[in-house]
């Protein structure tokens, strides 16, 4: 058995025993530990979420709008003047597109209504008053037809022996992809689709959101279509399948869709030493009324952090962050590219640039007792190591020991998890221009339904938000020598136990892919170790920094030497490699439908056949990857040890279907 050094010893030990609760040292001093405590308040946080859920807040619409008012006018209260709290509006009329991302249509209605006609009359569902019940970005318009029953809707053989055109639909799929399969393709005159899932048959009172999201070609044939419940759907289907005929009438008023703007608030904290240098905070300010906890609760969340931060700083009991920290409040996804587009500037340090951090806060605030769930805090991807994990890591570690309670708030015990990188939300964004990234969040059944209510929305869950969140950024804002060094520290140890445990995972592959596997590993570790010197760039933290990374290459060494006896020496032929070299012709993460959306029909089932596919963060991981100098064979190994093992011949004919959609080229 090979020596192995002492810092890899001490890891070892420490995952095989564990290290009693009273050995854990907080980065953060104890006093803006507390002040922070005093200062953050899950119940003033809880009362914007209160006011935000008021607003039925559609990517593009005037209640977007109204929403996106409320926050500056909070921001203006709090004291920001003009020169740090604005609004920036961007263009969005469903067919101009920012990158890759095409922006969604402006969109406004006064009223909506769908009634049963035949074989009684009866009122089924209206709109404002259960605002998800119309499908996002419907046309006005007035039928009476029949209603026919075409299961999920979205495949043609749904329609096999139907007549659907002038008629309604009714379907359990997505509402904007059974619109495009029945009005677009077939000639219906509207859509009516219900939730019937798993969550449908413990609530079939609950009402799921969806949306038309019509492509630019399709902006003109857009009819309308609601959501119901699964027992309103239910009793509509059981009508039809008894022979019944079911006739109802829809109705809905008001502009449509219409060219509109997507507006995005902006605060900025300028820093005291270097404020061109930033840390920076996003939560999506969309979705629809009430959307509580997605994610009324994240921007509500923000606004209470901007405030502390600033009052804390003009009152004199906090010292002004040595860096910049800037708060926005975006439309999920579509907002934020176009936030991006616009500034090309914002960029991370291996870019060049000086937007070091990102933390993205999405449906932070679950009431967990209620909800039975817990929070996740989602790593930065093998693409961009950081130390920024380790930081807030230990910020949700410090929390889970401190006593956060309101008066409003519940008694629950703190439960969270640290999980590998995930996509799904506005992080994805500012990765992919190398800022390093991370989203704290929650997952529950309320999802994107009529139940995610603000009654669900707990304030200590959203104070312990905050407090990992303005804990962390203040902490990495004002770093100095000492704690650098002692931050260095932390994250060798911890990358040591990472390594280590890849190498146990690693054990289970075959020759050269388990020591790719462990090899990669390394590298990503000692990249996040490295990382801490873009907080803080120190002689003697430099000095650590590299002392520790050599004592990780040597581990790494070892492991991978070790796991090569185990798992046996495979070596690739030239056959097996592909030294093509893919770059990237746009910024952004890539519109999720490519290459598919822009290939000719049978190209695109290429993807669909089994062992082609590839799910959202492979891909994402794969362009991330693409950086001008690694090969397809060099991409395809640095994502299958983060991963598990993919086909070179599928990474090969994803990035030779980029390149044929013109987002990519061979170098």
């Amino acid at each position: 058995m090979r020596y192995i050094g002492p810092l890899a010893v001490a890891a070892l030990a420490i995952a095989a025993s564990g290290l009693p609760a009273q050995t854990f040292q907080p980065l953060l001093d104890q006093q803006r530990r507390e002040l922070l405590h005093e200062a953050l308040s899950g119940e003033i946080a809880k009362d914007h979420v209160f006011q935000i859920t008021r607003h039925h807040r559609i990517q593009g619409s005037r209640g977007y709008r109204h929403a996106a008012q409320y926050v500056l006018e909070q921001l203006r209260a709090y004291g920001f003047s003009e020169e740090d709290a604005y609004v920036e509006s961007f263009p969005s009329d469903g067919r101009i597109e920012y990158q890759t991302w095409q922006s969604p249509s402006g969109w406004d209605i006064e009223s909506a209504e769908l009634r049963l006609v035949e074989p009684r009359d009866e009122r089924i569902v209206g709109y404002p008053e259960i605002a998800m019940s119309l499908i996002t970005y419907s046309n006005p318009g007035d039928a009476t037809a029949e209603l026919v029953w075409v299961g999920s809707g979205t495949r043609d053989s749904d329609y096999e022996g139907k007549d659907v055109a002038g008629k309604f639909v009714l379907a359990t799929g997505y509402g904007g992809d059974v619109h495009r399969q029945a009005v677009i393709r077939r000639g219906a005159v509207g859509v009516v689709c219900y939730l019937d899932d798993a969550r449908a048959a413990e609530h079939p009172d609950m009402l799921a959101y969806t949306g038309m999201w019509p492509l630019a070609e399709e902006l003109d044939h857009v009819t309308f279509g609601f959501n119901l419940t699964n027992r309103q759907g239910e009793r509509l289907k059981g009508m039809l399948e008894s022979g019944q005929r079911v006739v109802v009438h829809g109705r809905v008023e008001g502009i449509g869709l219409e060219p509109y703007y997507m507006d995005i608030p902006v605060a900025r904290i300028p820093g005291a030493e270097r404020p061109e240098e930033e840390l920076v905070f996003a939560a999506h300010l969309d979705h629809p009324k009430e959307s509580a906890n997605d994610n009324a609760s994240g921007s509500a969340a923000m606004l209470d952090m901007a405030r502390a931060i600033k009052t804390l700083i003009d009152e004199g009991r906090m010292p002004r962050p040595k860096r910049s920290i800037r708060f926005l409040w975006v439309p999920e996804w579509n907002g934020t590219m176009a936030y991006i587009d616009r500034h090309p500037e914002m960029v991370g340090p291996a870019l060049g640039g000086g937007y070091l951090a990102h933390i993205n806060l999405d449906m932070v605030g679950e009431h967990l007792e209620i909800l039975h769930t817990r929070m996740g805090i989602t790593r930065t991807p093998a693409s961009l190591p950081s130390a920024l994990n380790d930081v807030v890591e230990n910020m949700a570690q410090m929390v889970d020991r401190m006593s956060v309670q309101t008066p409003r708030g519940s008694r629950s015990s703190f439960n969270f998890r640290v999980t590998p990188y995930g996509g799904g939300s506005d992080h994805m964004m500012f990765i992919d221009r190398k800022i390093p990234g991370m989203m704290i969040g929650h997952g529950d059944y309320t999802h994107h339904t009529s139940e995610d209510t603000p009654d669900k929305v707990d304030p200590v869950e959203i104070e312990r938000s905050e407090i990992i969140s303005a804990g962390a950024f203040l902490y990495l804002s004002d770093l100095s020598e000492e704690e650098a060094i002692d931050l260095a520290y932390l994250v060798a140890a911890n990358a040591a136990q990472r390594i280590t445990s890849t190498a146990r995972r690693a054990r289970s592959l075959m020759g050269s892919e388990a020591v790719s596997t462990v090899e990669h590993t390394g590298r990503w570790e000692r990249q996040a170790l490295e990382s801490i010197v873009t907080f803080q760039d120190g002689g003697d933290v430099r000095a650590v920094v590299e002392r520790l990374a050599e004592q990780l290459e040597e581990l790494t060494t070892e492991l991978a030497e070790d796991i090569g006896d185990v798992a046996g020496p495979v070596t690739p032929s030239a056959a097996d490699r592909d030294d093509r070299v893919p770059t990237r012709l746009t910024r952004g993460p890539l519109d999720f439908g490519l290459p598919e959306s822009k290939l000719p029909a049978d190209a695109a089932t290429w993807y669909a056949r089994e062992g082609r596919a590839l799910n959202g963060t492979v891909r994402f991981e794969l362009v991330n990857f693409a950086d001008g100098h690694r090969s397809v064979s060099d991409i395809r190994d640095a994502v299958s040890a983060e991963f598990s093992p993919i086909s070179l011949t599928v990474v090969a004919r994803y990035f030779d279907d980029l390149v044929r959609v013109g987002v990519m080229e061979w170098r």
